[in-house]
Parts: structure tokens; C-alpha cells; sequence
């Protein structure tokens, strides 16, 4: 085991503190000394089962001990681990699983215990990744994303760092799903190798987050938007006593949320931006100026960003382009598809498919993705700027915007959105909302009012799933 495994860094906590809390969850304590002799029991037993160094290792148990013991104790064995979402549906389970072929599937099964089931998956060649991380599959059949142990201690070291500025004294809140990326990195990973305490939420509850904020001394909450949202739509929620730091990921938080978050809870959003594939290259930091609102942030100290035009060629300040990102918290490709590897990953450097532009201080604004771009009348329009003017407006908890087919421009820009709690607005005043706000060929023409989007477990809008009126389902 390399000095990098990530078990073997949080057993070097263990050494530090061995009595500190390393987790809590509804009335029950796990210290770090406890924690790593755990995870050490799962390594033994993992490689007495036949487990081998470098086979992969399928996890799938809720936001409880089980999965940090049973996530260390496989890293501690040699194992690459594959947290997959508790939600997923069975035929989406077995399609992932017939792609990772694990040696071992573990997952929770009724009343809390673990089912495990055996496989006979192949080793790696050469160093075993510490992660395979799989994406939503928005844009096709779900893609594993291979981690080094090096890339996920660079992530992590960053999120606890410049990104949270974590401390040993700090109390985090894990309520997102720990099988992807957010959740396991900023909520979990980050917290452990600084020394932290990690209270665990298997669901997310606006009633129970509130009170789990300030019975356990919540000191820092990272949550996607709509979380963010629905705490603020509890009668008299003023947030926590220890609260200092809210941390967005997985899906834009608005900008007008962020003011409002801290309007009420005296209590700073940090916003940033990062796939499955990067962990989390770009952020605002913790003591950032907060004068750049339409921005995700800058690159944390030992990552640099390009942005090019359709060519390649390198653009300046202010102008939109394809986003690129080279960071050693990239993964190393994706699992069996070389040539999709090869697609995202040029000489070191990962292109985003996002479009965005880099200001004269340096920050990042993220126009869009490029094949989300719309293209009306021969005039590109980008779907999340939109969406912001949307979302400035008063009764607008979510939005969402997309393309449409249209006879004579090409595309038509399309709005769905969701409303808060007890408001009420007319679709038409939405679009002449936008209309104010929009040039001409940018305001949608189209908008619907729905209940919610939907929303993968990670928080991100599914847009393959928009349906409206105008246009029949399948």
C-alpha cells in the first residue's frame, strides 16, 4: 500500500487522535481509533475472501458506517472501490455492474445488514485506482471515471484547504449521497483527512437537517441549491449556532440564493464548479471577495484553465469557449472506453464540453454546456444564462432551459420551471420577466410551470427528461 492510499492518510489521523470523533450518526459515536481498526477488520476479511489488490470492489449502502468502514477497509486492501447510488433501479445496478465486473458486490439489504455478493472480476494493470466513480449517463450508457488514490488526495487536500478551510474542531454535515463525487469528497473524504467529525443523514429531511444543524454543532453544511432552498422555505429557519460555511456543488447555485442564504443565516455559501471526472478545479475560496456573482470561482492552487475557440486556438479575457482544465485530481480515463478517454484527455488537459469565459481577475463564468448551446436564427443562446434571469425572479425556485425544434429559426428557446412554496405567477410573466431582462432573440417563447424538475440523486437536472405540451413523450 502507497503512502497516498487514502486508508492508510486516515489511519495516520487515528495516530494523531485516536479518541476524536470521527463519525456520528442518530445516537451512535465511532472515534478515529475505532474507525481505522474497523476498516483494517474489512481489509483482512476482504483478502481472506479472495479479494485481490487492484480487483474492483461494488458498493452500494446508504449514507451510514457501514459505507465509510466498508470504503477504507476496501482501499485499505489494494481494492479500487465503485460507490454506486442506493437508488438506482435494478436494471441500472446490473448494467453498471456487468461494465465495473467487480470481484465483490456489497450492498445494505433490509434492516441494515450487509448482502454480498460474489463476482470474479479482473485486477488492474498496473497501479490500482482508488475510485471508479460513475457518471449520471445524461448523454448515454453510465461511464466510470478511474481515480488514483494521488488524484482523490489532491481533491480532498483542496476542498479542506483553500476551498472549506477546514479545521480539526469542524462538524460536517454528510446528507449527500456518498456515492457520488460531492458528497464523497466534500462531505466525507475531506473532512476525515482533516481530523474532522462527520455526522452522517441517510435522506434528506428539511425538518430533520434543521435540527440535526444544531443539536450536533453543525459547523459546515455542504448541500446542492435545492437543499439550500427548501431550508430556507422552513418557517423560521434562521440556520444554526455553530454554522459558518455552506458549501454548493453538483448543480449551479444561483447567485440570488447565495444572498439569501446569507441574509437569513449570517452564514456564506462558497459556489464552485466540478464534474465526476475533475472532483472540484474551480472555486471561490473561503475568504474570496464576494464581488464576482455570475462566476463559479477561480482555479485552486495547482490547477490552470484554457479557454479555446472551435479551432484550438487559445481565446483571451471575456471570450466564450470551450473550457479546459488540466488538474492532477483528473481521472485517469474511463473504464474500458479508450476511445472516449482519449476524446476528454489531451495532453493533460480535460475538455469540459462546457463553454465559459475567464475574466480579467482570473475568475471562470460558465456560459453553458456547448451542445446545450442553443442555436436561434444563426444566435447562440446559452441555456444557464437564462436560467439565472429566471431564477432572479421572486416566485422561481428552479428553472430549466432547452432547445426546441422550431420551422423557420432552427431552435427554440424553451423554459420549465418550478415555483416556491405558496407563490403564484402566470407563464406569460416569467417570459416578460425575461423578456426585460434578455436581448431579443434570447427570452424564452415557451414556458411551463412544473411541480419540480427532476433531479438525479447528485442534485443535477436531468434535461432528457423535460417533457411539454408541444412536444409528445418518447
Amino acid at each position: 500500500m502507497g503512502s497516498d492510499n487514502v486508508a492508510a492518510l486516515v489511519a495516520g489521523v487515528a495516530r494523531r487522535r485516536p479518541d476524536h470523533p470521527a463519525l456520528r450518526w442518530g445516537g451512535g459515536v465511532l472515534t478515529y481509533r475505532e474507525l481505522s481498526a474497523a476498516a483494517a477488520d474489512v481489509a483482512r476479511d476482504l483478502a481472506a475472501r479472495g479479494v485481490r489488490p487492484g480487483q474492483r470492489l461494488a458498493l452500494s449502502i446508504p449514507n451510514r458506517p457501514g459505507f465509510v468502514v466498508t470504503l477504507l477497509g476496501g482501499l485499505a486492501a489494494g481494492a479500487t472501490v465503485a460507490p454506486l447510488d442506493v437508488l438506482l433501479k435494478a436494471d441500472e445496478r446490473a448494467e453498471i455492474l456487468a461494465d465495473l465486473r467487480p470481484a465483490l458486490a456489497i450492498e445494505a439489504g433490509p434492516d441494515g445488514e450487509q448482502v454480498e455478493r460474489a463476482g470474479s472480476g479482473p485486477a488492474a494493470d498496473g497501479p490500482a485506482p482508488a475510485l471508479v466513480l460513475y457518471t449520471s449517463g445524461s448523454t448515454g450508457r453510465p461511464k466510470g471515471s478511474l481515480l488514483s488514490h494521488a488524484a482523490v488526495e489532491f481533491a480532498n487536500r483542496s476542498w479542506a484547504g483553500p476551498v472549506m478551510g477546514l479545521r480539526d474542531d469542524d462538524v460536517v454535515l454528510a446528507v449527500l449521497p456518498l456515492a457520488h463525487s460531492f458528497g464523497l469528497n466534500g462531505a466525507l473524504l475531506a473532512p476525515l483527512l482533516t481530523g474532522a467529525t462527520v455526522v452522517l443523514v441517510e435522506r434528506f429531511v428539511p425538518e430533520l437537517v434543521a435540527e440535526i444543524l444544531e443539536r450536533d454543532g453543525v459547523t459546515v453544511l455542504p448541500a446542492v441549491a435545492t437543499m439550500f432552498h427548501r431550508l430556507l422555505d422552513l418557517p423560521g429557519f434562521t440556520g444554526a449556532q455553530r454554522l459558518r460555511l455552506g458549501v454548493s456543488g453538483a448543480a449551479p447555485c444561483p447567485w440570488e440564493l447565495a444572498q439569501a442564504w446569507r441574509a437569513r443565516t449570517g452564514v456564506r455559501i462558497v459556489r464552485g464548479y466540478g464534474m465526476t471526472e475533475l472532483f472540484r478545479p474551480l472555486s471561490h475560496l473561503g475568504g474570496d471577495p464576494a464581488d464576482h456573482p455570475e462566476c463559479v470561482g477561480r482555479p485552486v492552487p495547482g490547477v490552470e484553465v484554457r479557454v479555446i475557440d472551435d479551432e484550438g486556438r487559445a481565446l483571451p479575457a471575456g471570450e466564450v469557449g470551450e473550457l479546459l482544465i488540466r488538474t492532477p485530481a483528473a481521472m485517469d480515463g474511463y473504464l474500458g472506453r479508450p476511445d472516449e478517454s482519449r476524446a476528454v484527455l489531451r495532453d493533460g488537459w480535460f475538455h469540459t464540453g462546457d463553454l465559459a469565459r475567464v475574466n480579467a481577475d482570473g475568475y471562470v463564468e460558465i456560459a453553458g454546456r456547448k451542445r446545450e448551446r442553443i442555436l436561434r436564427g444563426g444566435y447562440s443562446v446559452f441555456p444557464a444564462e437564462v436560467e439565472s434571469v429566471l431564477l432572479s425572479h421572486s416566485a422561481v425556485a428552479e428553472a430549466a432551459v432547452i432547445p426546441v425544434p422550431h420551422a423557420e429559426l432552427g431552435e427554440e428557446v424553451a423554459a420549465f420551471v418550478a415555483l416556491r412554496p405558496a407563490a403564484t405567477v402566470a407563464p406569460d410573466d416569467l417570459i416578460a420577466w425575461c423578456r426585460d431582462r434578455l436581448a431579443a432573440f434570447k427570452y424564452p417563447r415557451r414556458l411551463t410551470i412544473v411541480p419540480a424538475l427532476p433531479r438525479s440523486a447528485a442534485g443535477k437536472v436531468l434535461k432528457a427528461q423535460l417533457r411539454h405540451p408541444w412536444e409528445p413523450a418518447g
